[in-house]
This record gives structure tokens, sequence and C-alpha cells, in this order.
């Protein structure tokens, strides 16, 4: 299996050693020399690195806690689905603008939930109390779950799991690479697969310890060969500077390279916005990175969770949704834009 991320250190729940996946992944992380400890829960995880605030966020980011999800009511998950399916939490990726600042705030270590099969089993129950309903389950809500993968399997056994699901359908949105896994399993076109991708020059200077946009495009190329339905997740919209010059030249390199000149397939567009805590959060890990959140010149609106987000201005938000809206029909003609916020 290809490895797109390995921990430099790994804190076990003891629960979650009682599940055989959970006994199995100890044997392998212990052969393989990762440093290994316990810990009561997986929400509450002490890690003391570095001789700086940004350092000791950068470590926490390359530690992993396996536990178990012991809560199992689904949170909603507007717009992209109905309900938050809890693999993981966390992302091994350093996004400057990352909105988990927000939510995860000094604890942005990464979360994998050994119980998978109870997971899906919550999940099903959700389906046939919704039914006749097709009832969608985003998996990259609070985390882009790839990278738990070689840990729990739980990517590959949703997949699985929506396959034999008719009313379940599974959504996931990654900026990373390693989808062998992916390729050969049974999906029966119910998982939809999206890549999260940006400007070239947005990656390099804010995306940091991600794969190029290239290498997602090539990924993306591997997923649509194997079947799947698949979409472009374009976040954070930057509308500064010559942006629209910028994404023209994202919509043109997606025009070259899909095969056959596809267009059958998803976008989700989302500008940039920030929370006053990750304003605070990132300025401080973060100073001087030239990242714009000057509150001066945004909206302030409520969110669905009850805290605040510094949104573009509603007449810039309504020029951009126009000028996508206008050249993604120019260019993939039978491709659906699910929303613009």
């Amino acid at each position: 299996m290809k490895i797109g991320f390995w921990p430099a250190r790994v804190f076990f729940e003891p629960e979650a050693l009682n599940y055989a996946r959970g006994r199995k992944l100890y044997q392998l992380l212990e052969k393989r020399g990762i440093s290994l400890g316990m810990t009561a829960s997986h929400n509450r995880v002490r890690v003391n690195l570095g001789n700086s605030e940004r350092e000791a966020f950068e470590e926490a980011k390359r530690t992993l806690v396996i536990g178990v999800r012991r809560g199992l009511k689904f949170q909603s998950c507007k717009p992209s689905a109905h309900y938050q399916l809890p693999l993981a939490t966390g992302c091994p990726g350093l996004c400057r603008y990352c909105y988990l600042q927000t939510t995860l705030g000094r604890k942005p270590y990464l979360r994998a939930y050994i119980n998978v099969e109870e997971i899906l089993e919550r999940a099903a129950d959700y389906i046939r109390q919704r039914e006749p309903e097709e009832i969608v389950f985003e998996g990259a809500a609070v985390s882009d779950p790839l990278f738990i993968e070689p840990f729990t399997g739980g990517v590959s056994e949703a997949i699985k799991f929506f396959g034999e699901e008719k009313r379940g359908r599974f959504r996931l949105a990654t900026k990373f690479t390693a989808v062998e896994p992916f390729l050969q399993l049974p999906h029966r076109g119910r998982t939809h697969f999206r890549f999260s991708i940006n400007a070239p020059d947005i990656i390099r200077r804010w995306e940091h310890k991600t794969p190029s946009l290239q290498r997602r495009l090539d990924a993306a190329l591997k997923i649509i060969e194997a079947g799947y339905p698949f979409g472009f997740l374009l976040a954070p919209l930057f509308l500064e500077g010559d942006w629209r010059k910028r994404y023209l030249a994202l919509l043109e390199q997606l025009a070259d390279i899909l095969p056959g000149k596809m267009t059958s397939f998803t976008f989700e567009l989302i500008t940039h916005r920030f929370t006053a805590k990750a304003r605070r959060q990132i300025e401080a890990l973060y100073p001087g990175s030239g990242l714009d959140m000057d509150p001066g010149r945004r909206q302030f609106r409520y969110g669905q969770f009850g805290y605040g987000k510094y949104l573009y201005p509603p007449s810039l938000r309504r020029e951009a949704e126009d000028f996508f809206r206008r050249e993604i029909k120019r260019r993939f003609p039978g491709s659906t834009m699910e929303y613009f916020i």
C-alpha cells in the first residue's frame, strides 16, 4: 500500500485495544518502531514538543491518536450532505488558512476511530429511520480522511458499506493522493470522490505539507478510471488581486487534463472565510503570512454551528459566483455546480 502519512508518535485509548483491529494495529506500529503511548481519552492528549508555539503545533500534527468514537449521534453537514460520517478528526496538512483552527485550536493532533463497524452500523440506523429518502454522509467534514487508511481501513470499509446500501451515499473530499487502496473496491457508484484543488500559487504559499496540483489531478484521473462519481472542490477561493486570471488558468488546466473532454461531474465552490478564533490562532502561529483576515473588509455572519464568520462582501461574492458559473458552464456544459458559498 502506498502510504501518504506516517506519524511520529501514536497514542492509543485503552478501549481501542479491545478491538481486534486495534490490537493488530498496535503490533504493526510496534514492529515499525513508532513511538507508542496510552491516553485516557482521544480528546485529552498533551504533546509538549518544540521550542515555540508553532513548533509544538506542527509536532502535534505529526501525532496520531487511535480512539473509540463513543458518541454516535451524527452531526448535520450542510450544504454537502445530510450527516457527517465520523471516521476521523484532523488533517496532516499545514494549510495556513485552515478552518479547523476554529474547532481544534490548540489540539490539532489527528484522531482516527477504531470502531469502524459500529460507526457504519449507526449510519445504517440513520438510513433506515429516513426511508424511503436517499441519505448522504460526508466523510470529510472535520478531517481529510485519507490519512486513516493504513491505520483503521475506515475509508475502504465505508466505500464497501455504501456499495451495498441502496438508499445511502458516501462523499469524501481530499487534497491527498494515496488513492490506490480504493481503485478496485466494489463502490457501485455510491461513493462521490472530490478533490480539493486551488491555483498553484495558492497551494505553494498556503497549503503546506500537501501534494501539488498536478499530483492531485493525477490521483483524480485514477479515481475517474475506477468509475467513481467525482468532482472538484475549489476552496477556499481567494477573491483578491487578479483572481479572475488565476482561476481561469485553473479551469483551463482542468479542461486540458480531463479524459475525452469529460464534462459530467460536480463542482463545489467555497470562498475564503474565517472566524475570530481562527484569526487569532493563525496570526499567533504564522505572523506576517500575508493571509488577508481584515474584519473591516468582510461581512460578519453567523453559521449553522452558532459562531460567526467573516465573509467577503455580498457584492463581491455575487460577482464571483456569476463569474464561476459562466466560465464553468462554458468549459464543462454537462457539469453540476452543487453550491457556491
